[in-house]
């Protein structure tokens, strides 16, 4: 019988998480209410404080679930090289990047809104993508004398460009296919990192 109430209860946090993604793509992160969420999901209203304190619990929570899965997926891909001295070591990371930005694209625009408008939420975030920066950094030791701060500026180089070309669809982006968005993005953290 315990068995049976803890699967129901895992059936409906992830009915709960895939539902606020739903709600978050047609609405956006801000103008999403719970109650918005358990409807979709379902739900009585009620079941969501029986799985998340708060919808920032929520968002973290699906954080937390998108950090994990792309960490499986980045380790079981033995392609991975993390020489940055290395041109093709620097395009299998962006390529891996394009693709985590375009699979969780309504995820990573619900995280920057909630971060705009809730600094203390904007710290936690902040926190919790604190080891995948110094992941990337890593990876720059051998390239840089400051691997944090280039690790900072690639990474925003990046989602910037992602953003604009897959989010806001900026004219300047449009005729770029994926694959060459991704070298222009190679190309400019090569040249940043490794001259040339």
């Amino acid at each position: 019988m315990a068995d049976s109430r803890k699967a129901r209860a895992a059936e409906t946090e992830a009915a709960l998480k895939a539902a606020a993604q739903r709600v978050f793509d047609r609405v956006g992160y801000l103008n999403a209410k719970i109650t918005d969420i358990t409807a979709e999901a379902g739900r009585a209203a009620g079941s969501f404080y029986n799985h998340f304190g708060s919808k920032e619990a929520l968002l973290e929570s699906l954080l937390a679930d998108m950090i994990e899965a792309s960490d499986r997926a980045v380790a079981a891909d033995t392609a991975h090289d993390p020489d940055f001295g290395k041109r093709e070591a620097i395009r299998w990371h962006v390529a891996q990047y394009w693709r985590f930005f375009q699979d969780n694209r309504t995820l990573i625009l619900a995280l920057g809104q909630a971060a705009q408008v809730d600094r203390q939420f904007a710290d936690r975030l902040a926190k919790l993508l604190e080891p995948d920066l110094q992941h990337l950094a890593g990876h720059l030791a051998g390239v840089s004398d400051r691997p944090a701060a280039t690790a900072l500026a690639i990474s925003a180089l990046w989602q910037q460009f992602a953003h604009a070309k897959l989010v806001q669809r900026h004219p300047a982006t449009g005729d770029l296919t994926d694959d060459e968005a991704i070298d222009l993005l190679t190309d400019l953290t090569d040249r940043g990192v490794n001259g040339g």
